[in-house]
């Protein structure tokens, strides 16, 4: 017999541990469970091992909101945060709910008995199951885990050291002494260059143009006088709200006075590496938060650049070679390891396809409602995170109004609801970042739209008063019963 609950989470990460207790705790009568593709809890923080991983916001917005974060490091290093993840799931039972080695391959809606079904692949053998369930929370990350970008540089078989990618980072990888040169300027280049350094003869990071680098605290000296005085959670819950604000204070100011603030981040940056550092090597051609910036803690990248331990290169590559590589201005860098820290490739929804009622549902002609849900795909919603924030501000939010959403269909008796499409809503891009892991991805990408509830704030405090305390029949979400359901044709005015 197919074993069916009333929610199926889909990943066991960040967001899928936070999902599980939001469902258990405001919906304590739905069965769930929680299929994980991969051996353990952890998700992106048990996948990455290269050396420093850590997050690259502050614990305070990226840990739950349920959940005080204890440690002393705001910015905290990749085991720690993996810990806090495998004890919430371990303090509240979820561990028990969960299925490893299930990765989702497909998932389709049927109207007629309001249930999902949904296919999987278990174990080495790839053995077939199935399940069905009311609702479908997805909370399986905006990557693909078998692999990142591959930036197809010539040469490469030329080259007779060792080229490495973070996502893959190997055990028995040695740089002790090693001339060593990461390709790439965002948070994963950013946090590796200083922590190889340590060991390594000298680590290069070139990158083809620069991006906006930040020093913040790693202990945040509030926080920490406050958890020596305050109940945890009420200390927690003031660090919480002040970063919050300041992180939507400065990207507000960031887009109304661009200007401004890349002088002001520049101004840091000079102050940091001295008069005469070329900062043009931290100079990017695009205004702040037009791209994600990147936080260092205690200015370790800037440090080891004063120290002469690593450096900073703005170039293009022509190609590999046998001991390097060799760029387009002419000048050779000389390696022994190459790490290609060149970005993420996105996936969406966990790469699973997806039908309703017997028709394909292709992601790029869906439009996101309220960030989670999309058009025309009824009982399924999506744990998104925000780009100019932590990622879990926005889940938690996320988890919030599907317990709502459930509450609400089962107080009235519905057992579907499905956002439903204005055609007089203009069409956007889905993110609202120039980044190349999103420009790549757009085409794979749903689209957000022009106005509410179809377009995506970047922000908390509007988020939390629309999803927390907004009315939940709002007219573009609808709710039904299996025998009153619109027919198909106005279900999929732009979902096939």
């Amino acid at each position: 017999m197919t074993e069916h609950f009333d929610v199926v989470i889909v990943g066991a990460g960040l967001s899928g541990i936070g999902a599980a207790y939001h469902l258990q705790t405001a919906c304590p009568k739905k069965s769930y469970t929680v299929l994980e593709g991969r051996s353990t809890i952890g998700g992106t923080w048990d996948l990455f091992r290269y050396p420093g991983v850590r997050s690259d916001s502050d614990m305070y917005t990226l840990g739950y909101n349920f959940k005080p974060w204890r440690e002393a490091k705001a910015i905290a290093d990749g085991p720690s945060i993996l810990n806090y993840v495998r004890e919430t799931a371990h303090e509240n039972g979820i561990d028990s709910h969960i299925c490893f080695h299930h990765v989702v391959k497909r998932a389709a809606w049927s109207s007629e008995d309001a249930r999902w079904t949904v296919d999987t692949e278990c174990g080495p053998e790839k053995q077939a199951a199935r399940l069905t369930c009311n609702f479908l929370l997805m909370c399986s990350g905006y990557y693909d885990y078998a692999g990142g970008y591959d930036a197809k540089f010539a040469g490469t078989e030329q080259f007779k050291g060792r080229i490495v990618h973070p996502q893959f980072w190997p055990e028995d990888l040695d740089y002790k002494d090693k001339h060593v040169v990461v390709i790439g300027s965002g948070a994963t280049a950013v946090t590796i260059v200083p922590e190889v350094a340590k060991d390594a003869a000298h680590v290069t990071m070139l990158q083809r143009s620069p991006t906006y680098v930040v020093s913040v605290p790693a202990e945040d000296s509030m926080a920490n006088w406050l958890r020596a005085r305050l109940a945890p959670m009420l200390g927690y819950q003031i660090v919480r709200w002040r970063n919050i604000l300041l992180q939507m204070y400065f990207y507000n100011r960031a887009r109304k006075v661009p200007a401004e603030v890349k002088a002001y981040i520049l101004k840091l940056i000079r102050n940091e590496l001295g008069p005469d550092y070329d900062i043009g090597n931290f100079t990017p051609r695009y205004n702040p938060w037009d791209q994600r910036m990147c936080l260092v803690p205690d200015s370790d990248l800037f440090r080891t650049i004063r120290e002469g331990k690593a450096s900073v290169v703005t170039d293009h590559i022509e190609t590999f070679t046998e001991k390097g590589l060799k760029l387009k201005s002419g000048r050779v860098l000389e390696a022994d390891i190459v790490v290609t820290a060149t970005g993420l490739q996105l996936k969406v929804l966990g790469g699973m396809q997806l039908s309703v009622d017997g028709r394909g549902i292709n992601p790029p002609k869906l439009m996101a409602y309220k960030g989670m849900m999309f058009s025309g795909v009824p009982n399924l919603a999506s744990a998104f995170g925000y780009t100019n924030a932590s990622w879990t501000l926005k889940c938690d939010l996320t988890c919030d109004y599907v317990c709502r959403v459930l509450n609400y269909m089962d107080a009235r008796g519905f057992t579907m609801c499905v956002a439903r499409r204005n055609p007089s809503v203009g069409e956007a891009p889905f993110l609202n970042l120039d980044s190349g892991y999103i420009q790549r991805a757009e085409h794979i990408l749903p689209r957000q739209g022009t106005k509410a509830p179809w377009n995506l704030h970047q922000n908390y405090a509007r988020d939390l008063m629309m999803l927390r305390y907004g009315r939940i029949d709002d007219g573009t979400l609808t709710f039904s019963t299996p025998n009153c359901v619109t027919a198909p044709t106005d279900l999929f005015a732009r979902a096939a």
